[in-house]
């Protein structure tokens, strides 16, 4: 078993403490939060026996084996950094790094202590993806993708009654490309590889980040169309379009159905039956790379690209966030 703290109180820790104990290969042994009272809750519900409110205690707790980060971005760098370099594994939320220097130094630090870190993005690990995967080649000759995910934010209210929530603020390097818009982001790369090119619009908010926006992403013989937006809602399905016909996906990041449609055929439903926790997925891929102490060049290799293109997409919408004045962030991506 693997003995895994987490850090973060939030429902997606929730979430993923559910799915670990659906694998029955973790033994939730800590709980981190700044606040006392909430790790205590946690750590009751799940029968952790390990509470803490100090990192440092978490990092040198020889009682630990991995840990589990879903703080808010802008904390993902130094708090990934500080377990790998005490000797635990860390599976981290998407997005890795607030930006791509950030994300290169910790897979580098990860490296040289001989551990694993693993960027929790679930969509890779899902069973439908797997379908969408293997299905393209019933599409021919790939002319042009839409991937779309448009959801209303519900801190969106507070940000126009005045307020400033962690959503909607540079300083925590949120915003909608950096949130949801990932999943189209990473998606495209998981399925289809680094574009050659992409060229992005986004509409700021007053704060500085990003509230919805569009990318494309030019690959050789076929361009894909990103739609993002924490301010508004979508109904459509994301596709991917071949001479022979197309695959539809109703919600990206879960995949929660796969249609192929294909010209002067009846509309074939691919979806196989998930899990209702998708995060069982990761949580399982994430646990044979502990258990081989080997991380996966691939998938290692999509969260590089990744961080540089969101970096690059920032970049052109003029979304900087705190940490990128501290390095210098430079167009990385021609």
């Amino acid at each position: 078993m693997i003995r895994i703290a987490t850090i973060g109180s939030n429902f997606i820790t929730e979430q993923f403490l559910d799915a670990i104990e659906h694998t029955n290969l973790f033994d939730i042994a800590g709980i981190y939060s700044r606040s006392t009272e909430k790790a205590e809750a946690l750590a009751t519900k799940h029968n952790a026996k390990l509470v803490f409110n100090n990192l440092d205690e978490l990092a040198s707790c020889s009682e630990i084996d991995a840990v589990y980060i879903a703080s808010p971005n802008s904390l993902h760098f130094e708090q990934s950094v500080q377990m790998l370099k005490a000797g635990k594994h860390v599976i981290c939320e998407k997005p890795l790094a607030a930006n791509f220097q950030h994300a290169k130094e910790m897979f580098k630090v990860a490296e040289e202590n001989r551990v694993v870190l693993f960027e929790a993005f679930l969509t890779e690990c899902l069973p439908n993806f797997k379908v969408v995967q293997h299905s393209l080649d019933n599409l021919g000759r790939i002319t042009q993708a839409h991937f779309s995910y448009c959801q209303y934010s519900s801190r969106y209210s507070k940000y126009l009654e005045g307020e400033n929530p962690n959503t909607f603020n540079p300083s925590f390097a949120n915003g909608s490309i950096m949130d949801i818009g990932y999943y189209c982001v990473a998606t495209a790369v998981a399925l289809f590889g680094e574009p050659k090119s992409i060229k992005a619009t986004a509409n700021l908010l007053d704060s500085g980040v990003d509230s919805n926006g569009q990318v494309i992403f030019v690959y050789p013989n076929f361009s894909l169309v990103i739609s993002h937006s924490k301010v508004s809602n979508s109904f459509v399905n994301s596709e991917v379009q071949g001479e022979n016909g197309a695959i539809q996906v109703r919600n990206l990041s879960q995949m929660e159905q796969v249609l192929l449609c294909r010209k002067g055929e009846l509309e074939i439903d691919l979806t196989e039956e998930q899990h209702n926790n998708t995060m069982y997925y990761e949580a399982i891929e994430f646990a044979k790379w502990v258990q081989s102490s080997e991380m996966d060049a691939g998938k290692v290799a999509r969260s590089l690209s990744v961080a540089r293109i969101l970096t690059e997409i920032r970049h052109q919408t003029n979304v900087v966030f705190p940490s990128d004045n501290q390095m210098n962030i430079k167009k990385v991506l021609n």
